[in-house]
């Protein structure tokens, strides 16, 4: 797998946001972006290869995203520190917030953190990100911007040896408006295999970021989840966001 790069825009410590100013309507995030550990953090106890595979990030997530970035002239908004150090899609009380096995691996800089150590790691990324969020939401609602949100992410394609068929996901909660458009449109490909809030669900905690952030304004909301080998290369990461593009630009242009 390739590591991750630091992104372009605007950097402020932990967190991007790339072409703030888009004219687009959808706002794109990418929670588990990277797979950065911060120096204090060590690797966690890990090794080489654990730090590059899917426990650490979601691959190939950021190439997707920031192609559609600039497909869709939207608003991207990511963290640049691995989801093993803090997982910014999940609640601050979540018991998966800093996980201490992700999979089958135990992740022995995680375990028996103190309270202050918890809140170091809310304030180094898990707060910035949803901050960033927040004020770029609400800048555009202010100025009476059609805004829908789109989280980008990838899985793995046998997880606790269990293969998964999909190729995509499409994960939505109540509104349905655009994982029905994408689930729509995706499923009358011929052989593309496209599951409906599968491989995961809200229900197993993976909404939070969407729910706080669109769900609570009444924003449109939809999470992609690529099966990772689909974007194993730049080529393919391109490919899927010109597949997806389309879709997505017009339900913004509904929207307007």
């Amino acid at each position: 797998m390739r590591q991750a790069q630091a992104g372009e825009g605007r950097m402020q410590d932990t967190v991007v946001v790339a072409n703030r100013g888009g004219k687009g309507a959808c706002v794109l995030l990418c929670d588990h972006a990277s797979n950065r550990m911060p120096p204090k953090f060590g690797t966690l106890g890990l090794g080489a290869e654990e730090l590059v595979a899917h426990i650490a990030w979601d691959p190939g997530a950021l190439g997707v995203a920031r192609h559609l970035s600039s497909l869709l002239d939207a608003p991207l908004v990511h963290p640049t520190v691995s989801r093993l150090v803090i997982d910014c899609n999940r609640r601050e009380d979540a018991g998966d917030l800093i996980p201490e096995i992700s999979e089958r691996t135990a992740i022995p800089g995680n375990a028996a953190l103190s309270e202050a150590e918890r809140e170091e790691r809310l304030d180094l990324v898990h707060r910035p990100f949803h901050r960033a969020i927040e004020a770029l939401v609400d800048e555009r609602l202010a100025r009476g911007a059609p805004t829908f949100l789109v989280s980008v992410h990838t899985f793995t394609p046998v997880y606790k040896d269990v293969p998964r068929r999909w190729q995509i996901g499409i994960l939505s909660n109540v509104d349905r408006r655009l994982a029905g458009r994408l689930i729509g449109e995706l499923s009358h490909e011929e052989g593309l295999c496209v599951g409906d809030n599968e491989p995961y669900a809200p229900r197993d905690g993976v909404y939070y970021t969407l729910a706080r952030h669109g769900e609570g304004r009444g924003l449109a909301t939809a999470m992609l989840e690529i099966r990772n080998d689909e974007v194993a290369t730049a080529e393919a990461e391109r490919a899927w966001a010109e597949r997806l593009y389309p879709v997505l630009a017009r339900f913004g242009d509904a929207l307007r």
